[in-house]
């Protein structure tokens, strides 16, 4: 899917605050199907899950799967995957090609516990998912949180190797989502704008503002983050039911605001500085939005801040 750059700056001068709320309506009804799909699985297994690539806006899309399934009398918890990472022994941990070891590599999540708590809920039993201390790299299982699934209730396990065969190819009665911002944004035929972009920009935002880091150092992530994706994540999306694209017609013009001068400072030496220039000319054909008009519950506030949900 394409998004046209003429049609998005016509609504963007013609009314802000209606364009976006249309975007987020469109959002939500593609919320509502995935709630619909996994409801009809559910006699099958409660366990869901979601996958996709870095930037994709799934923590935000679990949380509002569950808002939706709580309106249809659903409850539901959501597991973020991160904390079933192992602790790494430096000398077997899996390498990139250049020798750093790959966070990216799945062989970096635990999976036999993974497997051997989806058919412990769906047994009824309770878990204990473990924790994932990213300052100390390590997993610490005392503190860990209890979980037990009630009848009608549902967990969603959110990460970016949910769809890996070790994980759905064991579980093939999961529900299954792969979510992306997967929408180019063209000026007739013309590419104006890279849905990978979109991706990139939402990371190096929410880096600057909530993590300590610098563009250049998402920059440095990034090569590898994008080497994962095309060898560990998006081999397996057609593994899923469904595929959901978590673009928005108007993050780009509110991006604007807070990628522009961050993009700027890429220092002239980092090898994608000529890339992050054209990224920048990129957004200059684009009509801003006050960030202000940006919902509180919307998916841009994952990366941009001031939302209404609370994020780990």
């Amino acid at each position: 899917m394409a998004y046209q750059l003429q049609e998005i700056n016509r609504r963007v001068q013609s009314g802000a605050a209606e364009f976006l709320a249309e975007c987020d309506e469109n959002y939500a009804q593609r919320v509502s199907l995935a709630a619909d799909k996994i409801l009809s699985n559910l006699e099958r297994s409660p366990i869901v899950l979601l996958s996709g690539p870095s930037g994709s806006g799934k923590t935000t899309t679990a949380m509002k799967i569950a808002e939706e399934l709580l309106r249809r009398g659903v409850n539901s918890r959501a597991v973020a995957m991160d904390n079933y990472f192992l602790t790494q022994d430096p000398r077997t941990a899996p390498r990139t090609p250049e020798g750093a070891i790959d966070y990216e590599s799945p062989l970096c999540l635990d999976m036999e516990l993974l497997s051997q708590h989806f058919a412990a809920l769906s047994r009824g039993e309770e878990i204990l998912i473990p924790k994932f201390e990213f300052a100390r790299q390590m997993r610490n299982d005392s503190l860990g949180t209890p979980l037990k699934l009630e009848r009608n209730e549902i967990a969603i396990f959110e990460g970016i190797h949910a769809l890996n065969d070790d994980i759905a190819g064991r579980h093939p009665e999961a529900a299954k989502l792969y979510i992306s911002a997967r929408s180019n944004i063209n000026e007739g035929a013309v590419l104006r704008f890279k849905g990978t972009w979109m991706r990139l920009v939402r990371r190096a935002v929410r880096d600057y503002s909530f993590r300590g880091a610098g563009v250049a150092q998402t920059l440095e992530m990034w090569a590898n983050v994008r080497r994962g994706e095309k060898l560990y994540v998006s081999p397996f999306k057609n593994k899923a039911d469904i595929v959901f694209d978590s673009s928005l017609p108007y993050e780009v013009p509110v991006m604007k605001h807070y990628a522009v001068p961050i993009l700027k400072s890429v220092p002239e030496d980092n090898e994608r500085h000529d890339e992050m220039l054209e990224l920048v000319k990129a957004f200059d054909h684009f009509q801003p939005i006050d960030p202000a008009l940006v919902a509180r519950d919307s998916l841009l506030r994952e990366f941009i801040g001031g939302g209404s949900y609370k994020y780990h």
